[in-house]
């Protein structure tokens, strides 16, 4: 018996199964979280870090807790969450609205990612519009752009605004959907909090997946109190 049994008919009518992915399904590979006890970093609050203000401030401390950041995610694998996800595309047209930053989703074989809060592995100048993947051996902490600016992780900090282009393309993706399945975020950070009401608004099924209870939990239509590691594959086993 399969957790999604209550939504089986649904998921397999459904002709766009979105997932909504944060914190939780890559902290199934080992990546720590911000919050709670992997929340502090050489005795610095790792949410004070992730901040334009703390770059400014010290910007050689904040670029070094990032390449330690980088060098823990890139030794991580994608588990089997990210897998069954990837596997998800043989039988449906699947995206993947991620808050996530470590590239994992894209290493397990899901095609369409959108990077919400964008990608811990690229790098772009705090002047110019020059970003590009991040390369081995880069000099500096921080580096500098050809220009001669400081160059910064292209993520999304807490008090800055998404990527239009990224975003607008998000939403269009959840309020086209018919299925959505939220795995390992409580939906807290907005404006991503939006999405899965962007999706209800289409009639959409709703599903989260999470051990703990989230602001959203009340607007889904399943519940799913388990990891993502071990919930997702049995939805792909549904189809085999």
């Amino acid at each position: 018996m399969s957790a999604f049994d209550p939504v089986l008919g649904q998921v397999r009518a459904a002709e766009k199964v979105v997932f909504v992915t944060g914190a939780g399904i890559s902290q199934e590979s080992g990546i720590p979280t911000f919050r709670g006890r992997d929340g502090l970093w050489r005795n610095h609050d790792a949410m004070k870090l992730a901040t334009i203000g703390a770059f400014e401030e010290n910007p050689k401390l904040v670029w070094e807790w990032y390449a330690e950041r980088r060098k823990n995610i890139l030794a991580a694998l994608p588990n089997p969450g990210h897998a069954a996800v990837a596997e998800l595309e043989r039988y449906m047209v699947v995206s993947v609205l991620t808050q996530n930053v470590d590239g994992l989703h894209q290493r397990a074989g899901s095609s369409e990612v959108l990077e919400l809060h964008g990608s811990i592995i690229r790098t772009r100048c705090t002047s110019c519009d020059f970003i590009q993947e991040i390369p081995s051996g880069l000099q500096g902490s921080p580096p500098l752009c050809r220009c001669g600016c400081m160059l910064r992780p292209d993520v999304v900090w807490f008090g800055e605004e998404l990527p239009q282009d990224v975003w607008k393309k998000a939403v269009n993706i959840a309020s086209g959907c018919d299925f959505m399945i939220v795995a390992g975020t409580s939906l807290e950070v907005s404006p991503a909090n939006m999405l899965p009401v962007e999706a209800k608004r289409n009639g959409a099924t709703l599903v989260e997946i999470n051990p703990d209870v989230t602001p959203m939990s009340s607007e889904m239509d399943l519940t799913i109190r388990e990891k993502c590691s071990v919930v997702l594959p049995e939805l792909v086993s549904a189809f085999s």
